[in-house]
């Protein structure tokens, strides 16, 4: 079953709910027990019924990992004070833990969405700036710095490259995790291989922080989609961004540092 078959599934129960609200309360249009049977053997898959949605510990621990590479990036490379967007981002997720105690996504509510969607900037506008700088330092030459400097510095910018990149694909798909996780909207901005056949996942799949991050590093790595494909314009717009900052950032450094070494 693929998901333009789940979509039109879930049309297709929602129109025979209405039905059967409708029908005449003596009982005299009794249901069919086979189609009963049938519809309790095959729900609709995870990613489009309401959940409790997911918990935020990878998601935790991924902007935890780009605040450390930040702040051990080289001090030209940061925004001044040094310390500003790793306090703002550690500020911005104290916010989160205290607007939204508990464990799962599903209970969130629209200023949880907020704070995560200013989070993403955030990390996005740090790593942005440092990987300008970089690119300034590499086409004008820097003194003073090692193949070995250069190639930590930007393989930490790639990193974090795609850690943002792979907080707005999680925040963005079908209207964000609190939507997702409320079977808001049906129509998948990114289409994953168990959306598209029945039987590759458990009935309880749906995408995780995890799958973006895969998608994220793979777009990163192959300069393109691999497994999971963009549907929606904006998706394919941030999947084309990302792979351009990818291909020069490790094109230069790269180059950089052969140029250093010979």
């Amino acid at each position: 079953m693929n998901a333009q078959e789940n979509v039109i599934k879930a049309e297709s129960d929602s129109a025979e709910g209405t039905d059967l609200d409708s029908a005449d309360p003596d009982g005299t249009d009794p249901v069919d027990p086979e189609a009963v049977a049938d519809e309790e053997e095959s729900p609709l898959p995870a990613w489009l019924r309401r959940t409790e949605g997911e918990q935020r510990w990878s998601v935790t621990v991924a902007l935890l990992a780009a605040i450390v590479i930040q702040w051990f990036l080289p001090t030209r490379l940061s925004i001044h004070p040094r310390w500003l967007m790793p306090g703002l981002e550690l500020l911005l997720m104290a916010a989160l833990l205290v607007v939204n105690p508990h464990r799962h996504i599903a209970k969130s509510g629209n200023r949880v969405r907020v704070l995560g969607l200013l989070l993403a900037a955030a990390v996005s506008l740090a790593n942005g700036w440092s990987a300008v700088m970089l690119v300034r330092d590499l086409l004008h030459g820097s003194q003073g710095i090692t193949p070995v400097q250069l190639l930590l510095t930007g393989s930490g910018i790639w990193i974090t490259n795609i850690i943002a990149f792979s907080l707005w694909y999680w925040e963005w798909d079908r209207g964000g995790p609190i939507a997702r996780a409320g079977g808001v909207h049906q129509h998948p901005d990114f289409l994953f291989p168990q959306m598209q056949q029945e039987g590759i996942a458990r009935p309880d799949w749906e995408p995780y922080y995890i799958d973006y991050l895969y998608v994220a590093f793979t777009n990163a790595t192959s300069f393109s989609p691999t497994d999971t494909m963009p549907l929606s314009r904006w998706a394919k717009m941030l999947m084309l961004s990302q792979s351009t900052i990818s291909l020069l950032t490790l094109a230069l450094v790269i180059a950089r540092a052969v140029g250093v070494l010979q």
